[in-house]
């Protein structure tokens, strides 16, 4: 299984949530969407610990099951079938989310978040 991280589980990976830390064992490759590294940094700045924090991103981003996943011209056709999709269920998901849901659904890998929006995304596999 190839899995993406959304923010709220790459935290909870940290924390040591035993859940997070079996699915992502089980995983033979773990996907850092640019969005969610932008985020994690984002939120590192709002906090106290940000060196900390930064440190421990930068030794996650440096194993080699760990891949970060960038957005190209391919992926912005996934965004625009969202969009339309979401906007036709009057359903809308956060700008960033959509942007993941385009990602994974791309790259047909599972994304393990805690957000409950994306179950409105019906063709994108979560755990």
């Amino acid at each position: 299984m190839r899995v993406a991280l959304d923010a709220n589980r790459y935290s909870d990976l940290c924390r040591g949530i035993p859940e997070v830390i079996e699915q992502t064992s089980r995983a033979e490759r773990i996907y850092l969407p640019l969005i969610v590294l932008g985020e994690l940094r984002a939120g590192f700045q709002a906090g106290s610990r940000a060196r900390q924090n930064e440190r421990i991103l930068v030794r996650f981003l440096s194993s080699p099951r760990v891949r970060l996943l960038l957005p190209d011209e391919q992926t912005t056709f996934h965004y625009a079938n969202l969009f339309a999709q979401l906007r036709q269920q009057a359903t809308p998901i956060p700008t960033n989310d959509l942007w993941i849901a385009a990602l994974v659904i791309q790259h047909d890998l599972v994304l393990l978040t805690r957000d409950a929006h994306f179950k409105q995304v019906a063709q994108l596999s979560q755990l």
